[in-house]
């Protein structure tokens, strides 16, 4: 990202960017106020309260000082009556103001966590609504960032804003009461409320590129450390690790130094929200000193006055603290509405036809590449016959696994036409994903299927020999990512998920190449038998498991190059001869 040139800008520029920004900000609060705003009006409500007994406390202590402590002093007498009405001021608006308080901090916090809820949801929903193709075009960490992060941002507003909005309401009262206790100090009290806006406009305009440069880096290191954790076998198959450690500590420094520098602004500005009141605080009584030696204001007046003042600091210093949250949320919101703004891809799934009664795919002068100019299947046409097992067969690189997501529906043709039999396909990936919770949920998926269905699917996988041997059997919590159990073990759950959804059509993408040849011979057995109403591809390299399809699809150059039985291609195709020997001496030398 290109940081702004701050000897570039001219002043017609930095009042473009000024209003760019205020248009940004009151665009942010506008839209997120109106996901509660029955929550945000309550928590103004208790802050507008809150307001008008800050200002009328200091009315009960103008009282008090006036009528009961200056009297008891000069005269020795003590108004017992102007005592109670005083105590039931002071007391009356004491709790009103606690309830204000109680009233704003609950219904802002509720609003705060409410709002980032909804906007989580609503980004993972359109997260969730893309298809896949989308998916495999963009980094897992850097969606991660836009759900969590930029959310949990962007929301950050809304704590201060209640109150802060409350401020105004103070501050007009406030003006108006010092005035009208004293014009010459209350002009010079109502001075600081320009001078501190000023202030926080200036901050928020130095500071808001390096919330937005900060934002960025995070998203970005989010991204790189998801893609280096995925990657964490292929980091240290080949020593990369100081290569990593290097790439990410680039990163951490980068947004190391947008936060220092954002820091060291906020610092500065901070340093004067407390210095600017105070000097005009002493300034004040200083002055206030002379005017009630002169008789032109009661020490309850002074006393009053300074104490408002004194109470309007820290409220105004919330508003500095909205300021300087409001380019945090802004640099959020921005990341979101660029997630939010790109329209829902159409799903290549919904596009795969019916295939004819019989039929369990059937593929139509189709055409893909993963570059454009570069096909990697070239008008390839397949029909395999409903209950029919057929394994997928070619050197590396030749397009099987991506056949399989077409025939999935995962991503889309560039043209041609694929039809699958009514039901859809279930797609087995070779590295089987679990979720970090019970077993039956890895195979059903939170779905209504029933226990006979998961028993049914637990034999075929040949699953319940371990399963068994688990203590909580179904109900025993696997880790993150199903760690807890072994890649074969993980497999054969990922396929029996595959067979208890009841698809019609079983794409299996080298599922079963963590087990041990004779369980893969047993689990290949039970999918045959199976296979009288299901179909069943499987892209294979082993020659074990290839021996046991009903037939053999042999691919190479973009095309299907010859099928039929394992034993007939042996003799009929020198090119499939010579593969399966590769494979082979793969086996042998492992």
């Amino acid at each position: 990202m290109k940081l702004i040139d701050e000897t570039a800008v001219t002043p017609d520029s930095a009042k473009i960017a000024a209003k760019g920004r205020l248009k940004e900000a009151v665009d942010l609060v506008s839209k997120i106020v109106r996901f509660h705003p029955r929550l945000f009006i309550t928590a103004v409500s208790g802050a507008a309260l809150f307001a008008i007994c800050t200002v009328g406390s200091s009315i009960g202590l103008r009282w008090m000082i006036d009528r009961v402590i200056l009297i008891r002093f000069e005269q020795g007498q003590l108004d017992t009556t102007a005592l109670f009405a005083g105590s039931v001021i002071v007391i009356g608006i004491g709790l009103l103001r606690a309830f204000g308080v109680v009233i704003r901090r609950s219904f802002a916090g509720k609003t705060e966590w409410r709002t980032a809820e909804t906007l989580t949801d609503k980004v993972l929903d359109h997260v969730v609504a893309q298809p896949a193709k989308w998916h495999r075009a963009r980094m897992n960490g850097d969606l991660v960032a836009r759900c969590g992060v930029d959310a949990d941002a962007t929301v950050g507003v809304l704590a201060p804003l209640p109150y802060s909005s409350s401020v105004l309401v103070m501050m007009v009262i406030a003006a108006s009461w010092m005035l009208y206790v004293d014009v010459p100090l209350g002009i010079i009290a109502v001075l600081v409320f320009p001078i501190l806006l000023a202030l926080n406009i200036g901050y928020q305009r130095r500071i808001d590129r390096f919330y937005n440069v900060a934002q960025q880096e995070l998203g970005a290191l989010s991204e790189a450390v998801h893609e280096s954790f995925d990657g964490v076998m292929v980091v240290k198959s080949f020593g990369a690790e100081e290569r990593e450690t290097a790439r990410l500590a680039s990163i951490t420094a980068r947004l190391r130094d947008a936060r220092i520098d954002a820091v060291g602004v906020r610092s500065a500005f901070e340093a004067m929200l407390d210095a600017i009141p105070t000097l005009i605080n002493i300034g004040l009584i200083v002055l206030g000193a002379y005017r009630v030696r002169s008789g032109q204001m009661s020490v309850g007046e002074l006393s009053s006055f300074i104490y408002l003042f004194t109470l309007l600091m820290f409220p105004l210093r919330i508003i500095g603290y909205l300021f300087s949250e409001i380019p945090h949320s802004v640099a959020g919101w921005r990341r979101i509405c660029e997630l939010l703004n790109e329209p829902i891809m159409a799903d290549p799934a919904k596009k795969l036809q019916l295939a004819g009664h019989g039929v369990g795919v059937e593929i139509s002068k189709l055409n893909y590449g993963h570059i454009q100019g570069a096909e990697l299947l070239r008008n390839f046409s397949l029909k395999i016959d409903a209950g029919r097992t057929v394994a997928i067969v070619g050197a590396t690189g030749c397009g099987k696994t991506t056949l399989l997501h077409l025939i999935a529906g995962l991503i889309e043709p560039d043209s041609g036409t694929i039809a699958v039999q009514e039901g859809g396909a279930a797609l087995v990936f070779q590295e089987a994903f679990l979720f970090a919770d019970t077993l039956r949920y890895n195979i059903d998926l939170g779905t209504d299927i029933s226990t006979a269905k998961i028993d049914v699917a637990i034999d075929l996988a040949h699953c319940r020999e371990f399963i068994e041997d688990l203590e909580l059997g179904l109900d025993t919590s696997m880790g993150e990512r199903g760690t807890s159990l072994s890649g074969g073990q993980r497999q054969r759950i990922a396929l029996a998920r595959a067979i208890a959804h009841a698809r019609p059509v079983l794409l299996l993408d080298d599922t079963t190449s963590a087990l041990d040849p004779n369980t893969e011979a047993q689990v290949v057995d039970n999918l045959r038998k199976f296979a009288a109403e299901k179909t069943v591809l499987i892209v294979a390299s082993r020659p074990s498991t290839i021996a046991l399809a009903d037939e053999v699809l042999f691919i190479a150059d973009g095309q299907i190059s010859d099928r039929g039985t394992h034993e007939s291609l042996l003799i009929q195709s020198a090119k499939y001869r010579e593969l399966i020997q590769a494979f082979e001496h793969d086996r042998e030398t492992e």
